[in-house]
């Protein structure tokens, strides 16, 4: 509950059904399915009703409010729920966005009770004695526990007003209370009526409107989404005359103006992406800085490091071919491939060397390389293979596992061709210009000269 914030739905006019399906392997559809299907029947049910419904699965997901998130930020509350209603309006056009809400409370009445002091007084009852009378029949209080010996944890005995007379104002002023002369609640209070103020949202101690969303279309990715919701919003016209601005990593600087922030699983995915992408420049720079102390030279290293991408060629096509999105666990495995593909080129840039100080020509070298170093990279794949094809159904690692095992189908294929044919076309220059001095040596050291 604390992950999506469920802690902030509670009141009387909110209800939360859970619902427990049976085992995966008693039935055919995932959880997923059954969530979409159920969706789609019970959301027009609720609102014909005029209420809200979402869908939500468990694990829900990261620690954000929703799916999608847009924060409106502005100074004026009236303006700024102008603006966020536009927001909600986009959300609600946009296909394959679902379960569309924001945290603005409709107008609701609300009934006061106050305490004649002198009535009260005259009946022997304090100011407090009727409050807690009014509490107990509305939330209730704890005035024993149930000894039933099949209940596994404690059951508390509640007292208060039955569910259909909670709500009822008249049920709570009839009832009595007892004392030197028992009384009504409503002949010691006097009722007014006034509007419940609307909650206020802060987020680093600026007011914020939150509109949320789910995704459950052909593509569940929030980034589609809101990169169509993106062309709808840049349109947005503002009566003050200035661009509504729209932010994907902070917040608005100036809280003077109307803008929105994404957040929600989108700022999750960026910060994951991003943070994905410094840690995979790192990687690449150490693994260069170790095959050049290795190797002796600054252009080798790229040789090797040149085939990386090449491991893409098989990683988007899997993806595609299995209707799979490219996650974070996607780019992890990608990341790990690339150190699988770099070991496969090192293997054949260290034969190919060894087999030049044997004195075996370049373009001989780089084909014993291919032929004779195939097999140790093509046992590496097999392993990989076999390693990530346990989690390939995983609906959370399944990236992981297409990744490893598709980049290193390709490393298997490509890597043996590409490695030697890049190595043959730098270096054939310089053996070249090589092989005549190294003829002119071989002549003067030979017997008889």
């Amino acid at each position: 509950g604390l992950v999506r914030h469920y802690f902030m739905r509670r009141g009387s006019h909110q209800a939360d059904l859970q619902v427990n399906l049976t085992p995966k392997e008693a039935r055919s559809e995932q959880s997923h399915e059954i969530a979409k299907r159920v969706r789609l029947t019970l959301v027009p049910l609720a609102k014909r009703s005029g209420a809200r419904l979402q869908v939500a699965e468990v694990p829900p997901g990261p620690p954000v409010l929703q799916t999608l998130v847009a924060e409106v930020y502005g100074p004026d509350e009236s303006r700024r729920l102008d603006v966020a209603t536009r927001v909600k309006a986009a959300f609600e056009s946009t296909p394959g966005v679902t379960d569309v809400d924001w945290y603005v409370e409709r107008s609701q009445p609300k009934d006061h009770l106050d305490v004649d002091q002198e009535k009260a007084a005259a009946a022997g009852l304090s100011a407090a004695a009727v409050a807690s009378v009014v509490r107990l029949a509305g939330a209730g209080q704890a005035v024993g526990l149930l000894h039933d010996e099949r209940a596994r944890e404690d059951v508390p005995i509640v007292l208060r007003l039955p569910r259909q007379l909670r709500s009822s104002t008249d049920a709570v002023r009839a009832i009595r209370m007892g004392g030197p002369t028992p009384v009504a609640i409503g002949e010691v209070t006097r009722l007014s009526t006034s509007e419940e103020p609307r909650s206020i949202y802060h987020k680093n101690l600026r007011p914020v409107t939150y509109v949320t969303a789910d995704v459950a279309g052909a593509a569940e990715s929030p980034v589609y989404a809101i990169l169509a919701m993106n062309k709808v919003l840049s349109k947005l016209q503002l009566s003050e005359g200035y661009e509504f601005e729209i932010y994907n990593a902070r917040q608005p600087l100036d809280s003077n103006r109307y803008a929105m922030k994404w957040d929600g699983e989108w700022h999750i995915t960026y910060e994951v992406f991003r943070d994905l992408g410094l840690a995979f420049a790192a990687v690449l720079l150490l693994i260069y800085i170790l095959v050049v102390g290795w190797f002796q030279s600054f252009v080798t290293p790229l040789t090797i490091m040149t085939v990386i991408p090449i491991s893409l060629v098989g990683i988007l096509p899997a993806h595609a071919l299995l209707g799979a999105f490219f996650t974070a666990t996607s780019t992890i495995g990608f990341i790990a491939g690339a150190g699988i593909v770099v070991r496969n080129s090192i293997i054949l840039v260290d034969f190919i060397e060894l087999r030049l100080r044997e004195g075996v020509a370049l373009s001989q070298a780089v084909v014993d390389a291919g032929t004779v170093r195939f097999r140790p990279i093509a046992l590496t794949a097999a392993a990989v293979i076999v390693g990530a094809g346990v989690i390939l159904f995983d609906p959370i690692f399944q990236g992981l596992a297409i990744s490893l095992m598709a980049g290193g189908i390709a490393s298997l294929v490509l890597s043996p061709l590409t490695v030697p044919i890049l190595y043959y076309l730098i270096n054939e220059r310089a053996a070249t210009q090589t092989a005549p001095a190294t003829a002119a040596a071989a002549a003067e050291t030979a017997p008889g000269k």
